[in-house]
């Protein structure tokens, strides 16, 4: 059982699909926001982000380019690193649960951990990287 487990879940189509999965909300938002860049600039302006229109570019980039990396496997360490410090970072900013009252709270509180739980995926992602590319 542990071998028919191992061949599955070790094949190169599998790794690449949990990337894939790990990626997709982030290259669904960079899509999303590059395609309707005035609700782009409206999410920075309303998370306070001045100059709204260059955070939403950076944005934008960030999250295509290091999915990118991630999904090519060239430098995917850099773009794990990036998206878990973008992710951890946005969540502080989007997320701040502890200044809500319920029921929000518990969305919010949700969503927090959610998101922290993405940043150490990429954390693997980089950490697994980095390991096997030692000589």
């Amino acid at each position: 059982m542990v071998n028919l487990a191992r061949r599955i879940i070790g094949a190169p189509i599998v790794h690449w699909l949990a990337l894939l999965c790990l990626c997709a909300a982030y290259l669904q938002g960079g899509l999303v926001k590059a395609f309707d860049l005035p609700a782009a600039i409206a999410e920075m302006n309303h998370f306070g982000l001045q100059p709204a229109a260059p955070f939403a570019l950076a944005t934008i980039g960030l999250e295509l380019v290091a999915s990118l990396l991630i999904l090519g496997g060239v430098l995917r360490w850099l773009g794990a690193l990036s998206l878990a410090g973008f992710t951890l970072m946005a969540t502080f900013l989007a997320n701040r649960f502890w200044e809500l009252t319920p029921p929000e709270r518990f969305m919010s509180a949700n969503s927090f951990c959610e998101h922290i739980g993405l940043c150490g995926g990429f954390l693997l992602v980089a950490w697994h990287d980095l390991n096997k590319a030692r000589p």
